[in-house]
């Protein structure tokens, strides 16, 4: 995870297209500017950044099962439970469904657990729209690099 960068994934542990779900990995960095200000002396990982974790999974997912003919990107949090505070070297897994697609959305039900236990879960929903110029194939070579391998071929442009 490298929380500046908005990467929050660190690699996707499973992908099933019949079942429409997706499972990734990832583990909250020991330290980040993040935790100077969010608390001093007691770090935490704040909400949104488990929220966008919870969201880059489900766009991962998304991808997977459209094959990355659009992008989606994410227009709506509803439902969202935080159930547990997680700090600094946090092994988490993210997991996320998509419970509906249509009419140029698409919706994920994800959570987070560590150590079994839970620790926050929320309804995203995702406008599906064109890539913009050039991001088709840099999110299809940064999805290969997280684990997240298809064997479709991708779509002519």
């Amino acid at each position: 995870m490298r929380l500046e960068y908005f990467q929050m994934i660190d690699r996707v542990a499973l992908f099933e297209e019949a079942g429409e779900r997706l499972e990734a990995h990832s583990t909250v960095p020991m330290a980040s500017p993040v935790f100077e200000g969010h608390f001093p002396d007691h770090p935490l990982m704040p909400g949104v950044l488990l929220t966008e974790t919870m969201a880059q999974a489900s766009g991962y997912l998304i991808l997977a099962l459209t094959r990355f003919t659009h992008m989606p990107f994410l227009a709506g949090v509803e439902k969202a439970k935080f159930r547990s505070f997680v700090g600094p070297g946090a092994p988490l897994i993210i997991e996320a469904r998509r419970i509906h697609q249509g009419s140029g959305y698409a919706v994920t039900k994800a959570k987070i657990s560590s150590a079994g236990k839970g620790i926050c879960d929320a309804e995203l929903m995702f406008r599906m729209l064109p890539f913009p110029e050039g991001l088709s194939g840099r999110m299809r070579e940064q999805a290969l690099g997280l684990g997240l391998a298809l064997d479709a071929p991708a779509p002519e442009a």
